[in-house]
């Protein structure tokens, strides 16, 4: 009889990555996210890169992609930019509120489903249309949130170093916003 411990180290470790206050790597991405006005999610650093809220977006979609292999949906991808990369040209408090609570409900989605799986060897099995096993993916999931989970900090970082007045409080940022000279961007 196979076990699901694999499974179930998995799920922590999914879980750790997506909201413990304490990673060992740093801030999770609830933690990364925690301070975020609608503002700062909207706001791009330059015209080539992606906003706070389009990152979320792009972390709640391939969620649902795995989610949905899982479940054995074949026929589910992403094949367009649109689908991957919504783009968000003004964020309100209930667009980023709306943002974050479809990331958390794919979160959960995600954790359930893997709790529904009966033992490991799933694990070994491949992807329907790709070429990578379904222990590859889920890690990527894992992968992919800290990887985001740092951006959004280096964002974060730089949105603040651009406030223009004491008292805005990241409410208006504008391209000619200095960095400063000896500040740490890191």
């Amino acid at each position: 009889m196979e076990t699901k411990e694999e499974i179930l180290r998995i799920i922590d470790v999914l879980n750790d990555t997506y909201e413990s206050e304490e990673a060992w790597y740093g801030p999770s991405v609830v933690e990364a996210l925690r301070d975020v006005t609608p503002k700062m999610a909207e706001l791009r650093l330059s015209t080539n890169t992606h906003s706070i809220a389009e990152i979320v977006y792009h972390m709640t979609t391939w969620r649902i992609f795995a989610v949905r292999k899982i479940q054995g949906d074949t026929e589910f991808d992403i094949k367009t930019q649109d689908k991957d990369w919504k783009k968000f040209p003004v964020v309100d408090e209930f667009e980023w509120e709306a943002i974050q609570m479809e990331l958390s409900l794919s979160q959960e989605e995600l954790v359930s489903e893997l709790e529904k799986i009966e033992d490991d060897s799933f694990l070994e099995e491949f992807v329907p249309g790709r070429d990578y096993s379904y222990y590859t993916m889920i890690h990527g999931v894992i992968q992919h949130d800290v990887y985001h989970a740092g951006q959004i900090g280096l964002i974060k970082k730089a949105l603040k170093g651009m406030q223009l007045e004491e008292e805005d409080d990241f409410g208006s940022f504008d391209d000619r916003a200095s960095f400063g000279g000896n500040d740490d961007y890191y």
